[in-house]
């Protein structure tokens, strides 16, 4: 067969645009397309496959194939040469389908004719919408400009698809206006019902394909200098460190790289117009990131995607600037989101949706900070939500329903009512000590991070700040946040507590707290490595300045700090040194210090509950982090979605092993509280009260629930379904929940 020249592939494209400018519905353009494909291309079969459902592939059409099979035949993700196609999202090639590795033969199509066998994926930047395919009888390899002419024919039936050229009937239901819930995972609790904001808005190409090839070069040539320019000007920015400078550098890289560039000038000289030719290399460029193993090589491939979403919007004009005015209750959309950037959006969210993100990702630590729902691993919403869509968001559940039908929505507003009715059955126990019937006080202390949280302690009938997470106001910033400030900080948080303690933890970062401005530690296990106390006593300059604006914050007021992940005594005692120096140093300096000062440890590793009754005695109080003791304690992350809630913290083993801990603080008489979001579940609570741990530390939502659960039972009853639990099964949570079953029927 004779090479096809360039002009020959825009006149194809031409040929496509004109038979999809006709009228008729999805399934007449679909049979014109694959006609037209499949003359063009001198193939005897043209078919068109589309997705029906995530890992569902379609015959939608064909010309050549056997009619009957159209809409009958369908393939998994990864089934046939067909379904590699889809899942590897690269063209397969090849002369001998039947002997090809994976071949499936599919009898009611009548392809066991041909030999030849070209795919494409149709896909759009992030999103997977079918596979093109051109076969003959011929045994032969399809030229690489062949092959280069059915991938950018793809990418047009993309872009259309997206328009909603082929919607209307079976083929395809029209994008963007049908229900779709996308279940995830629980990144915050709580429920909420807003409109759609996007953090990164779609690049719509409207115009994918373009008749005059030199002014479209032109236009990709001024916009990619544009580009660059742009990038310049970031990197000459004197406040960069040096990481940020690094990553800029990459950055610059890519937007000079010539082959980039010639990539997209070369689609463009087939028929693409500017747009789409970088939303084909974009789509390449996801392709290839997503079966890349390395880490480092992935990041890259991120900032070139970045770059090319840049890109468009220079070319189009689209995107965050677009004057789109955010709805009145927003809930934002993004692939993924860093601290600062969420902060700037503040308490006006009524929810977020995470395509991906962690449990102990910044953005989570932010949202619980700000008490607002936040759903991750939201697999794809970023390709189906549109701005203003009416959404639903369960955090408590890790759904998300987009425009939900009228039913759903009624469903869930009963849900959000029922729940405002229990807040306000909560406010009225606000004053109230959290008594259970057996006379005894558990103390209910709330977690915070921001200064926002603070209103919370007097609205949630809190005693206290029990956790006052420090590493936030090093997390949203691009450079080490300097004493002055974090003085400043500290000051108004002890203000707003109006003399109730607050206890601040010092710095917990490493494992999936990574600073912007601290370069990345190739670990292979981060979150059991260089984290938390370990990076503080080896940054002691980082340490000592944080210790001396906690002792100027505080001034002559009582102090009390808890270093994190301490392993063994001889960290807490050097932690502790270091905190004693500060103080006397400031001392000597004439600045007033901390009239009094209580100084503990967290609990997160097993190995200091066997730590010797000598460290007991040195701390002044204890606080069980639960969430990483939990992790260590059954070794199962709590990053990784497929486990960390495959272990009940109501098992026996837990329950005994804080019985221990319960047993060794109070033979050496030191103050015990349990930290954490099992602190903050009412049967959960319950139980550890029951235990003999006497204070809890929450976030503020939990502190209603968790009193009144508490004002209702008595522990010592409560202790005796336990011990007798623990005699005989694995976990203590069915027995207790019947037992608390038959106390409401009382």
């Amino acid at each position: 067969m004779p090479e096809r020249s360039d002009s020959d592939s825009r006149k194809l494209l031409r040929r496509l645009r004109d038979s999809l400018a006709l009228p008729g519905q999805g399934q007449d353009r679909l049979d014109r397309i694959t006609h037209l494909i499949a003359d063009s291309m001198r193939s005897e079969v043209c078919s068109i496959y589309m997705f029906r459902d995530a890992d569902t592939l379609e015959l939608c059409s064909t010309e050549g194939l056997k009619a009957e099979a159209v809409h009958q035949t369908r393939l998994k993700l990864g089934e046939g040469l067909v379904g590699q196609v889809a899942r590897m999202g690269k063209p397969l090639n090849t002369a001998d389908a039947p002997a090809a590795r994976g071949f499936r033969y599919m009898p009611e199509t009548g392809e066991e004719a041909y030999s030849a066998f070209l795919g494409v994926p149709i896909q759009r930047v992030g999103e997977r919408l079918g596979v093109l395919v051109v076969q003959s009888k011929a045994a032969r390899i399809y030229a690489e400009d062949e092959v280069d002419a059915l991938e950018v024919v793809a990418m047009v039936l993309a872009e259309m698809a997206e328009l909603g050229a082929f919607n209307g009937d079976e083929v395809a239901p029209a994008k963007h206006t049908h229900p779709v819930m996308f279940r995830g995972g629980t990144g915050q609790e709580g429920a909420a019902e807003g409109h759609i904001w996007l953090h990164e808005p779609r690049v719509v190409v409207t115009n994918p394909v373009a008749d005059d090839p030199l002014t479209e070069i032109e236009r990709i040539r001024e916009a990619v200098a544009k580009l660059r320019v742009s990038v310049d000007d970031l990197l000459s920015a004197a406040s960069l460190d040096k990481e940020q400078r690094q990553v800029l550098e990459a950055y610059r890289m890519f937007a000079n790289s010539r082959g980039w560039l010639r990539r997209m000038e070369e689609d463009i000289t087939r028929g693409l117009s500017a747009e789409a030719a970088v939303q084909k290399e974009q789509s390449a460029a996801r392709a290839r990131m997503e079966a890349v193993p390395d880490a480092y090589l992935r990041d890259r491939l991120h900032d070139l995607d970045d770059l090319a979403n840049r890109l468009l919007r220079i070319l189009t004009g689209q995107g965050r600037d677009t004057g789109a005015e955010m709805p009145p209750d927003p809930v934002l959309v993004a692939r993924n989101i860093g601290p600062a950037e969420l902060l700037d959006y503040g308490r006006k969210l009524k929810g977020i949706v995470l395509e991906e993100g962690s449990v102990g990702s910044h953005a989570a630590i932010v949202a619980r900070a700000l008490a607002i729902p936040l759903v991750i691993h939201a697999d794809r919403i970023t390709t189906e939500a549109l701005n203003g869509d009416p959404v639903l968001v369960d955090g408590d559940q890790g759904i998300v329903h987009l425009r939900p039908e009228e039913t759903v929505t009624r469903a869930f507003r009963d849900k959000m009512a029922m729940q405002a009715q229990a807040q306000e059955r909560y406010a009225s126990l606000r004053q109230l000590p959290a008594q259970s019937r057996c006379g005894t006080i558990t103390k209910l202390h709330m977690n915070a991070g921001l200064m926002a949280d603070l209103p919370s302690l007097e609205h949630s009938g809190a005693e206290s700040v029990g956790l006052f997470r420090t590493e936030l106001q090093f997390l949203v910033r691009n450079q080490m946040p300097r004493r002055e400030e974090l003085v400043r900080i500290y000051a108004r948080v002890l203000d707003a507590a109006k003399g109730r303690c607050v206890t601040f933890r010092t710095l917990d970062i490493g494992s999936d707290k990574v600073l912007p401005y601290m370069k990345p530690q190739d670990e292979p296990n981060p979150a059991m490595g260089w984290r938390a106390i370990r990076v503080a006593l080896d940054k002691r300059g980082v340490m000592q300045m944080q210790l001396q604006a906690l002792i100027r914050a505080h001034g002559a007021r009582p102090m009390t700090v808890m270093f994190p992940f301490i392993a063994e005594g001889s960290e807490f005692r050097e932690a502790r040194d270091i905190l004693m120096h500060q103080i006397a140093r400031e001392r000597n300096l004439g600045h007033p210090v901390p009239e009094s000062l209580r100084v503990g440890a967290m609990l997160e590793t097993p190995a200091l509950a066997f730590a010797p009754d000598r460290f007991f005695r040195e701390v002044d109080f204890i606080s069980i982090g639960g969430n990483d003791l939990k992790q260590f304690f059954f070794a199962a992350d709590r990053e990784n979605e497929r486990v960390r809630r495959r272990y009940d913290t109501l098992s026996v083993a837990f329950l005994d092993f804080l019985r221990r801990i319960v047993a060794r603080c109070e033979a050496t008489n030191t103050d015990l509280s349990f930290c954490g979001e099992d602190a903050g579940r009412p049967i959960e609570a319950m139980c550890f009260a029951a235990l003999g741990i006497r204070t809890l530390s929450m976030r503020p939502a939990s502190i209603g629930p968790v009193k009144t659960l508490l004002r209702r039972i008595d522990l010592s009853e409560l202790r005796e379904v336990i011990e007798a639990a623990m005699l005989n099964g694995d976990s203590v949570r069915e027995p207790v929940v019947e037992w608390l079953s038959a106390q409401a029927g009382d």
